[in-house]
């Protein structure tokens, strides 16, 4: 349940997935909870600490669950770390290590994917000119 065993963060699938490549990598493997939905959206989960997603501000396109002061309840499927888990499957498991994503390499992660996919007007051409 969201809020109480963990936060989650949404992004949608080929975003979500760039995001999750990028932030494995930069945690060397051991990245924490990621869930991938097969079907349907086909969203990508990034389970944080309880109380964490509110803490930080997140980029558009970024869905945060956590606790609110609002009576809502919100559930996230979250596969079982072994078997046939269809139509859930695990990008990065959890670990004594790292139980939980970093919200802090989740947050690099996602501007890393975005300044690829949104290069910064510093590195375009000026108008008229080409590279």
């Amino acid at each position: 349940m969201i809020g109480v065993h963990f936060d989650a963060v949404r992004i949608e699938d080929g975003r979500g997935q760039l995001v999750a490549r990028g932030l494995v990598d930069a945690a060397g493997g051991d990245a924490g909870p990621i869930v991938y939905e097969m079907t349907g959206g086909r969203w990508v989960y990034f389970l944080l600490r309880p109380g964490s997603v509110h803490r930080h501000d997140w980029p558009l396109g970024v869905h945060r669950f956590g606790m609110t002061h609002f009576r809502t309840t919100t559930f996230v499927g979250v596969p079982a770390l072994e078997g046939n888990t269809w139509p859930l499957r695990w990008w990065s498991k959890p670990t004594r290590e790292t139980p939980y994503v970093a919200p802090e390499l989740l947050l690099d992660a996602i501007i890393d994917v975005q300044n690829v996919q949104e290069p910064s007007a510093t590195t375009s051409p000026a108008p008229g000119r080409t590279r």
